[in-house]
């Protein structure tokens, strides 16, 4: 078990977390409770998945959180597109978060495959936290 501050997807999911706060703050009013806060809420679901996964004590374990996160992950993307098409967010800004996404997205869904492999496979290196 590792300190889930230590893994590198937790970090950039974090990253991606606080643009969301920011960029959905301006959001109508109306949105409060609608999409702002379902937009919120996937973020910090990727984040959140990752750290409690993270002190599972099993592989298959932690994998069911990795999903969690990868299903949020796809929640996200669309309510960023979905933002845009309302024009609740520009163009430039569905591109950074896009962007962001996919700096979240590569490094855990290549973990979820090393969990996937036959564990006469796994090579020290291939598991440690610090590489995700």
């Amino acid at each position: 078990m590792q300190d889930y501050k230590n893994i590198v997807a937790w970090q950039r999911a974090h990253e991606l977390t606080l643009m969301v706060y920011q960029y959905t703050q301006a959001f109508p009013a109306a949105e409060r409770y609608g999409m702002q806060s379902q937009m919120r809420r996937a973020a910090y679901s990727v984040p959140s998945n990752i750290a409690e996964g993270s002190s599972r004590k099993s592989d298959n374990d932690f994998r069911r959180f990795l999903e969690i996160a990868l299903c949020s992950f796809k929640e996200l993307q669309y309510f960023v597109l979905l933002a845009t098409d309302l024009t609740y967010l520009t163009l430039d800004t569905q591109a950074t978060l896009d962007a962001a996404i996919g700096q979240v997205f590569a490094p855990l869904s290549g973990f979820i495959k090393r969990l996937d492999a036959p564990a006469s496979s796994h090579q020290p290196q291939a598991l440690s936290l610090s590489h995700v």
